[in-house]
C-alpha cells in the first residue's frame, strides 16, 4: 500500500496488522517525518508536499491511503471545507489517483472529521465521492469511534473507494447491504440518496465495545513529581468550573479511591474556563499548538485533587499506540503528530472487515 499525509504512521501501524506492507509514504511536516523515520526508516518515505508527487512515478499498489488534513473541516477550523488551502489538498490526491493511470491502486482510503459529512451542506462529501466515481472508484462511508477500543472520543469517517465492480440495479447490490451498530449514521443518508453518485454499503459486524476507560492510559507519576501543578494552579482550575462540575469533581476527590479525567480549556462569554469530561474517556485529542489544543489530566480521591497535563506516553496509549518510541522527543512534536493522526485498532478493525473484503471482491470481479 502507499500511504499519503503519513504523518507518524499510525494508519500504518494498523494496516500492517490486517497484513499490509507500505512501499511508499509521503507527509511535508518535518517533526512528523522525524518520528516516522525514528519507526519505520525513510527508504520509502517521500518528505515533501503531496502537490510535488507526480502519479506516474509511484510504485504499483493494492490500496492508497489518504488522511487528509482536517484543517478546513473541522469546527476547530475555519469551515472553509474543501475549498480551503488544507483540506483541499484532497484534489492533490485525487490529481495523483489521476496521474497513476493503469497502475491505479484498486482500493482506496480517505479518512476525516465526522465534519467532512455536513462541510458546505454535504456538497463537499458528494463532489469527493464523485471525483473517486470519476476515477473508477465505487465508495462506501462508515463513521467509526476510537472509543470503540481506547479511552478516546473520537468519531472519524472513513470513505472507502473500489474499482472494478459491476454495476447493478438496485442501488448497493454490489455488496450485501448491512449496517453494523452506528456505523452508518443518519448524517450519511444524503450520500445514499443522492442518484448521480455510486456508492455501496459493505457488510460490517457492530464493531466491538472497549472495556476500561482512562485509567488504563494514565502513567503513573510519583506525588512529588514536578509534572503535578503547583496548588494555586490547581485551585485556578477548580475555581473556573461551573457549580455542576465543580460538585461533581468534589464528590470524586471525597471518594477513598482516585479517579482520573480530563479537563479542556475553554472560552466561554468571553471567559476562559476549564471544562471536566464526565465520564471516563479523554477527550478527541487536537494537533497540539497551545491554547485550548492540549488536554490536562486529573487525578480526583482521598480528599484531594491533583492536575498536570497529559503526557506523551498517554496521548499514544490513546490511540493504540503504546509501543511508539517516544526517547528524545520533543513533548510538543510527539502530542501533534498523535492529536494529527488515525487509532491504531480502528484502522486495524477496518482493514480486517472492510478493506482487505472490498480488495479480494475487486480482484475477484476483475478476474471473474
Amino acid at each position: 500500500m502507499a500511504e499519503f499525509f503519513a504523518g507518524a504512521g499510525l494508519a500504518r501501524l494498523g494496516l500492517e496488522q490486517a497484513g499490509l506492507a507500505v512501499v511508499w509514504a509521503n507527509d511535508v511536516d518535518a517533526d512528523k517525518a522525524a518520528l516516522y523515520r525514528r519507526r519505520f526508516g525513510g527508504d520509502h518515505l517521500v518528505e515533501g508536499s503531496i502537490d510535488d508527487v507526480a502519479g506516474a512515478d509511484l510504485p504499483e499498489v493494492d490500496v492508497a491511503w489518504a488522511s487528509f488534513p482536517c484543517t478546513d473541516l473541522s469546527l476547530a477550523g475555519g469551515r472553509l471545507g474543501l475549498g480551503g488551502s488544507r483540506s483541499g489538498l484532497l484534489w492533490s490526491f485525487a490529481r495523483v489517483l489521476d496521474e497513476w493511470g493503469a497502475g491505479r491502486p484498486p482500493v482506496v482510503v480517505l479518512e476525516n472529521v465526522v465534519g467532512f459529512a455536513t462541510s458546505r451542506g454535504g456538497r463537499d462529501l458528494a463532489e469527493a465521492v464523485a471525483v473517486l466515481n470519476g476515477l473508477g472508484y465505487a465508495v462506501d462511508a462508515v463513521v467509526l469511534d476510537a472509543r470503540c477500543f481506547v479511552p478516546q472520543s473520537r468519531p472519524r469517517l472513513f470513505l472507502l473507494g473500489v474499482s472494478g465492480l459491476r454495476w447493478q440495479e438496485p442501488k448497493h447490490a454490489v455488496l450485501p447491504p448491512q449496517t453494523g451498530a452506528g456505523l452508518r449514521p443518519p448524517l450519511l443518508d444524503a450520500l445514499w440518496a443522492n442518484p448521480g453518485l455510486r456508492t455501496f454499503n459493505a457488510p460490517l459486524p457492530p464493531p466491538p465495545a472497549a472495556g476500561g476507560g482512562l485509567a488504563e492510559a494514565v502513567v503513573a507519576y510519583a506525588d512529588d513529581d514536578p509534572a503535578w501543578w503547583p496548588t494555586e494552579r490547581v485551585a485556578a482550575l477548580t475555581g473556573s468550573l461551573s457549580p455542576l462540575q465543580a460538585e461533581r469533581l468534589r464528590l470524586l476527590a471525597a471518594a477513598h479511591a482516585t479517579t482520573y479525567r480530563t479537563a479542556c480549556r475553554r472560552t466561554r462569554a468571553g471567559r476562559a474556563v476549564w471544562e471536566i469530561r464526565p465520564d471516563s474517556l479523554a477527550g478527541c485529542l487536537r494537533a497540539v499548538r497551545g491554547g485550548s489544543s492540549r488536554q490536562a489530566i486529573i487525578a480526583a480521591g482521598g480528599g484531594r485533587v491533583r492536575a498536570r497535563w497529559l503526557a506523551p506516553r498517554e496521548a499514544a496509549r490513546l490511540m493504540g499506540a503504546d509501543d511508539y518510541p517516544l526517547d528524545g522527543v520533543r513533548a510538543n512534536q510527539a502530542l501533534f503528530a498523535f492529536g494529527d493522526a488515525v487509532c491504531v485498532p480502528a484502522v486495524a478493525w477496518l482493514a480486517e472487515h472492510w478493506i482487505a473484503p472490498a480488495l479480494a471482491e475487486s480482484a475477484a470481479e476483475r478476474t471473474a
